[in-house]
């Protein structure tokens, strides 16, 4: 079957791979979505210390089960013949955070595409308690997104975002867009912080009313004028630029909440005496645990939240390779691509 397998740092190509073998747990997929997403351009990119290479990508896939390991556990109750999105974070199930219901901070998490070969394939066997049974309202390129959108939604949770309150959303990349989206449907207000014009428009097109250049504006006083003096309420940090972590802490209303989702590739140095003075709660945020992925795809079948327009561009499986290399090339071109194998 075909894969998409970076052999090593720039060197991306489809190649033949046998078909999974399935453990004791595992369900088989045929795929038949999948997104890009920034780690698999990081991976091409070699900057992705956690991967070793050859590595097969991918992470945001969702396919149709084919087969189902006999005396798997199945909480799930998933059947041959439904289509499922995959939580791609495999966790160990032992240690505290597990033990706590938080698997998303398994001390041994790991990632498909990153620690372990991931799922841009043909098939893919992966355990089967860790499969959303997607709802018949909800088309394929939505399913290519959820998984984007549960980091959204897991942060929107970690800073408690109540209707009516203001979220600055520091970076309007993928993730900050969705927040937005997010936000708006939930009765919040997001003011999305950049540096890029381009995204900030994009933005405004999805329905934010408040945009903030921080190249060209002073943002934290355009945060006061738009919230009246008061501050955001919640800030969620997504961009990873050091600038960006730094700024929350000026954004924020004394006692709100920040979640950092951004990973800086470098440590960043916070005044703590403004936490302490301002009693800032401060929470870190990385990706969502089954039960999110579950709530998003409620959110689209029932609420109708449109997560699709966020994706800027559709390729077929052959073209995978070509557009991770674009995308490392010209990382600013597209919002969101995923390829469709059906």
């Amino acid at each position: 079957m075909k894969a998409i397998e970076i052999a090593e740092p720039h060197h991306v190509a489809v190649v033949n791979v046998p078909e999974p073998e399935m453990r004791g747990n595992d369900a088989e997929i045929d795929v038949k979505v999948m997104g890009i997403c920034g780690s698999d351009v990081h991976a091409y990119a070699g900057c992705s210390p956690n991967v070793t290479y050859p590595v097969i990508v991918g992470h945001e896939t969702a396919g149709i089960v084919t087969k189902i390991a006999q005396g798997a556990s199945n909480k799930n109750g998933i059947k041959v013949g439904d289509r499922v999105v995959l939580n791609p974070y495999l966790y160990c199930g032992k240690c505290y955070p597990c033990s706590q219901g938080r698997t998303n901070a398994c001390t041994s998490l790991k990632c498909l595409g990153v620690q372990t070969d991931g799922s841009m394939t043909e098939k893919f066997a992966h355990p089967v308690d860790l499969m959303v049974r997607v709802p018949d309202a909800v088309d394929w390129k939505t399913c290519a997104v959820v998984e984007p959108t549960v980091i959204a939604l897991h942060a929107i949770h970690n800073v408690g975002l109540k209707p009516g309150e203001h979220v600055a959303i520091v970076g309007a990349g993928c993730i900050g867009q969705l927040i937005g989206i997010v936000a708006m449907a939930r009765g919040s207000i997001p003011i999305m912080v950049d540096v890029v014009g381009e995204r900030l428009e994009l933005a405004k097109s999805f329905g934010v009313k408040h945009v903030v250049n921080s190249m060209t504006q002073n943002s934290t006083e355009e945060i006061r004028e738009i919230t009246n003096g008061r501050m955001a309420e919640c800030v969620c940090e997504v961009s990873g630029a050091v600038a960006g972590v730094r700024n929350t802490l000026d954004y924020v209303a004394p006692t709100g909440r920040i979640a950092f989702t951004g990973w800086p590739n470098r440590e960043v140095s916070l005044p703590t005496a403004m936490i302490t003075r301002k009693e800032i709660q401060i929470r870190g945020s990385r990706t969502g645990v089954t039960s999110e992925f579950q709530e998003v795809l409620r959110m689209v079948s029932v609420d109708h939240l449109d997560i699709r327009r966020i994706i800027s561009r559709v390729v077929d499986f052959d073209g995978l390779p070509e557009t991770i290399l674009r995308l490392d090339e010209h990382p600013g071109d597209d919002l969101k691509v995923i390829a469709l194998n059906l």
